[in-house]
């Protein structure tokens, strides 16, 4: 077992983080035990937590806030331990996309992290993340919180109308992917449009990408592989791939018909379904 006082906090964000949550409790003069009834789980999640053995939640971290009067030191932190968590080749990404003020995005396969449900999300990570599932959905369901800051990013996604149909954890977690989907038109910064099977060839056939665009630096280009992420902000290629974008978003249906779209899918494919007798699953 990990001891407490082996730690180095330069570590890792999640050694500073467990570092400082005993450094806290301890000044306030609280055991696990005694912290863990204050806000409601078990002293032993606490001293995981402070050993590194458990990732902290964000949910956590504001009780813990709370409990300590630590003025949302690990509200703050726990950001950086999630984003920690995330593979290494993909933190570099994480953090930039963090700071974009306008994300374009062209997805073929899946729905963009940045919109996924909890469960849709769950779905996808299990696939090869099975040991670290809770973790790795912490860490995507995370990096939305860009959306719902002050000044949140814009984001402009187009996903292929293959993304509709492809059944990521069954029906119920795809029609509540879509309906969250759907509840998007209600945000000013967010729009959705899907391009149609009817569109044939388009210049985003050689598979899903990001763009990403900076107040005062200059724009980036992101796409990946089976292990590996690749960012440039290589001015061809930006100029290549916005052309293309916006090429794109001519060829896919407009926000207002993506919409109907994908509501008729929803009914259509993850709606209640008749069974002989009259009855209906779900």
């Amino acid at each position: 077992m990990v001891l407490i006082r082996d730690l180095d906090p330069s570590a890792s964000p999640l050694d500073y983080y467990g570092f400082e949550l005993r450094r806290c409790r301890e000044a306030a003069g609280l055991k696990q035990a005694e912290l863990g009834e204050i806000i409601y789980c078990t002293g032993s999640l606490i001293g995981q937590i402070e050993t590194t053995r458990r990732v902290p939640t964000r949910d956590f971290s504001e009780r813990v806030d709370a409990a300590l009067g630590t003025d949302g030191q690990f509200s703050r932190l726990v950001g950086l331990v999630l984003r920690s968590q995330l593979p290494s080749w993909f933190q570099a990404y994480a953090e930039m996309e963090a700071r974009a003020a306008y994300i374009s995005t062209y997805q073929c396969q899946l729905v963009h992290g940045l919109l996924q449900t909890d469960a849709y999300a769950r779905a996808v990570l299990g696939v090869e993340h099975p040991d670290t599932l809770d973790v790795a959905v912490a860490a995507r369901m995370d990096r939305q919180r860009i959306l719902d800051r002050e000044d949140p990013a814009a984001l402009w996604v187009v996903l292929d109308e293959a993304v509709l149909y492809r059944e990521i954890g069954g029906r119920e977690v795809m029609r509540n992917q879509l309906t969250h989907l759907l509840s998007l038109r209600d945000r000013q910064w967010v729009d959705v449009q899907v391009l149609p099977f009817a569109a044939g060839q388009h210049t985003g056939m050689m598979g899903s990408f990001n763009l990403l665009r900076f107040d005062g630096d200059p724009d980036l280009h992101y796409s990946e592989s089976y292990d590996s992420g690749h960012m440039t902000a290589n001015p061809q290629v930006i100029k290549e791939r916005s052309v293309g974008y916006a090429r794109l978003q001519a060829e896919s249906l407009s926000p207002r018909e993506s919409a109907a779209l994908i509501a008729r899918v929803m009914e259509e494919r993850y709606g209640d379904q008749p069974v002989p007798g009259g009855r209906a699953v779900a």
